[in-house]
């Protein structure tokens, strides 16, 4: 009898002790996942931090080297536009940038002063999808402005946006509030980063895409963003706006 109840007492304490090594082979199993996880996040966000630092530090370099090259530019710009209409030279308006933070974004002024009046009676006529206004031919474009807007010389002063760190060189570019208003969830992943001169959008036809399309390539570069994605866009850019291919 008393062989049976120590045999009995060997088995619980048996099972006992290997139910306890499994739990702590699966806790450790559990720990290690975990670390790993951890690990590959850790990984992934120092990466990402170093990928921003060195954007943030070529957006600076880049921005003023080009501001000093095109000085020229910018000045032989600025007397056409003076000389046309006597009108201010730079066009400055509140946009949308990252996480929805409004900045004042500059542009050589392209349009007729009264330009923002006009839009209403122009409303009708029209001719993109979504919440944003293009015309072809629009009345508002003065002749200096035609050419400049061909050309994407009227977005030179926005390398001062860059400079200030309102923008990046590459990125989707900067939204009306009126027209992030009625954007939805996909449209708004747009808003995760800085706005930029050029990204897919320009280098894919511009005006010549639908508004579905344009935030589709924008959310494709927010998931491929890189250096090397950045200087590609950036030497695709070059010819894109030589040929003033989608300028509206």
């Amino acid at each position: 009898m008393e062989v049976k109840v120590q045999e009995t007492c060997d088995e619980k304490d048996g099972g006992i002790f290997m139910e306890n090594v499994a739990k702590v082979i699966s806790k450790k199993k559990k720990v290690n996942e975990d670390m790993g996880i951890r690990i590959k996040y850790a990984d992934s966000s120092e990466k990402r931090r170093g990928y921003f630092f060195i954007k943030r530090t070529f957006d600076i370099v880049s921005s003023l080297c080009a501001m000093i090259v095109l000085s020229p530019v910018f000045l032989i710009t600025a007397l056409a536009i003076k000389i046309e209409d006597g009108g201010p030279v730079v066009f400055s308006q509140n946009r949308v940038g990252k996480d929805g933070r409004l900045f004042k974004m500059y542009k050589f002024r392209s349009m007729y002063v009264d330009a923002e009046d006009r839009l209403k009676e122009l409303e009708e006529k029209n001719e993109a999808d979504g919440p944003v206004f293009k015309i072809k031919n629009d009345p508002r474009i003065t002749r200096v402005g035609r050419f400049i807007r061909k050309y994407s010389i009227d977005e030179l002063m926005q390398l001062v946006n860059v400079f200030k760190g309102d923008m990046s060189v590459i990125g989707p570019r900067p939204a009306l509030p009126r027209e992030v208003a009625e954007y939805d969830d996909f449209a708004k992943r747009r808003l995760q980063v800085k706005p930029g001169l050029s990204c897919y959008w320009q280098v894919s036809g511009r005006s010549n895409i639908g508004f579905d399309e344009w935030m589709e390539l924008d959310v494709k570069y927010i998931n491929e963003m890189s250096f090397l994605t950045d200087m590609k866009i950036i030497l695709l850019t070059i010819p894109a706006v030589l040929k003033g291919d989608g300028a509206c």
